[in-house]
C-alpha cells in the first residue's frame, strides 16, 4: 500500500466510477484499474463492488477510505509545519475557489500576493463549491474560499467577504419593458441557473424560499460564462455576481432588471480543514484576502 495508491482510491470513491476518476486525475482508465487492483491486492479484500454502472464501497473500503483522508491531513499538515522552517520566501500554495471568486477576485489577489512573495509556487483550483469543499476535506488545498456555504463538520468556515447579486436581461427582453418589477414577477420568466451544487446556485434558491417564490429554471450551465452568454442569446433572465458582469452592463451587452422588493448579498467564505494548523504562506495569503475584502 502507499499513497499514490490511496489517492486514486479516495478519487474513485469520491467519483463513484473509475472512468471519472480517471477524467479527474488526467489518467486513463486502465491505470486506475491498476493501481486500484494492487491496491486490493495489498490488504487482501475487495474494496469496492463493481457494478453495472459505477462502483460502490465495500465496508473494508469505507474503513480505509476515512483513514486515507486521515493520512492526507496528516501529510498536509506534516507539509505545512516543514513550510514554517522555510517562512514565506519559498514553498508552495494550493488554494481551492469557487467559479466566480476565482475567475474574477482570484487573479488580482494572486498578482499582489506574487508581488509581495515571489518565491511562493501558487496553485489554484476553480470548480463549484461542493467540489472546492471535498477538495479541503480530503487536504488537497491548504484553504477554499466559495460563494456557497459549507455544513461539513470536518471545515471551520469563516465569511471574509460580500458579493452583490444583479438580475440580469438581454437589452432586448420584454421584461425591462415592465415597470415597477417586484420579486414575485419573476415567476413570470424563464430563469437561467448554475449547475446544483454551484455556490451561486444555492444562495439563489435559499432567498427565493425565504420570499416563497417558486421560478421556472428553463436551462442549467454549467459556467457564469456560459449563463452570460445564454442570457445575451435571449434564453431568460439570470440572477448572477455583480462582479462578473460589470463590463457586460458597462458595455451593453446586458442590462441589469431594477426590481425594488429584491437586494440580494452574500457572503464570500474561507473553508479550512479543523485542526490544521495554517502555513506561513496561508496566513500571508489570508491577511490579503481579509485587507481587500474589507477595502
Amino acid at each position: 500500500m502507499n499513497l499514490n495508491q490511496l489517492r486514486v482510491f479516495a478519487r474513485v470513491a469520491d467519483a463513484g466510477s473509475l472512468t471519472a476518476a480517471a477524467h479527474e486525475l488526467g489518467v486513463s482508465q486502465p491505470a486506475v484499474s491498476k493501481q486500484l487492483a494492487e491496491l486490493e491486492e495489498s490488504v487482501g479484500m475487495n474494496l469496492f463492488d463493481r457494478l453495472p454502472r459505477g462502483v460502490r464501497l465495500t465496508a473494508a473500503g469505507s474503513l480505509l477510505v476515512r483513514r486515507a483522508r486521515k493520512i492526507f491531513a496528516e501529510e498536509q499538515a506534516a507539509e505545512g509545519e516543514l513550510a514554517q522552517l522555510v517562512g514565506v520566501e519559498g514553498g508552495q500554495l494550493c488554494v481551492g475557489a469557487s467559479t466566480t471568486i476565482g475567475n474574477y477576485l482570484m487573479p488580482q489577489w494572486f498578482g499582489r500576493f506574487h508581488g509581495e512573495y515571489p518565491g511562493v509556487r501558487l496553485e489554484l483550483l476553480i470548480e463549484n463549491t461542493a467540489m472546492i469543499q471535498q477538495a479541503v476535506i480530503d487536504g488537497r488545498l491548504d484553504f477554499g474560499l466559495t460563494e456557497g456555504l459549507s455544513r461539513s463538520d470536518a471545515l471551520d468556515v469563516e465569511v471574509v467577504g460580500h458579493d452583490e447579486m444583479a438580475v440580469i436581461a438581454a437589452p432586448s427582453h420584454s421584461v425591462l419593458r415592465r415597470k415597477k418589477l417586484r420579486a414575485s414577477n419573476l415567476q413570470d420568466y424563464p430563469i437561467l441557473m448554475r449547475e446544483r451544487g454551484s455556490g451561486t446556485r444555492d444562495v439563489i434558491e435559499a432567498e427565493l424560499r425565504r420570499k416563497d417564490i417558486h421560478v421556472e429554471v428553463a436551462m442549467e450551465l454549467g459556467s457564469s460564462e456560459a449563463l452570460k452568454n445564454a442570457v445575451v442569446a435571449g434564453l431568460g433572465i439570470a440572477i448572477v455576481s455583480r462582479l462578473t458582469v460589470e463590463l457586460d452592463l458597462e458595455h451593453g451587452r446586458l442590462q441589469e432588471v431594477s426590481i425594488k422588493d429584491f437586494r440580494l448579498r452574500r457572503a464570500l467564505h474561507l473553508l479550512q480543514l479543523k485542526g490544521k494548523r495554517a502555513s506561513p504562506a496561508s496566513e500571508a495569503f489570508l491577511r490579503l484576502v481579509r485587507t481587500a475584502s474589507e477595502g
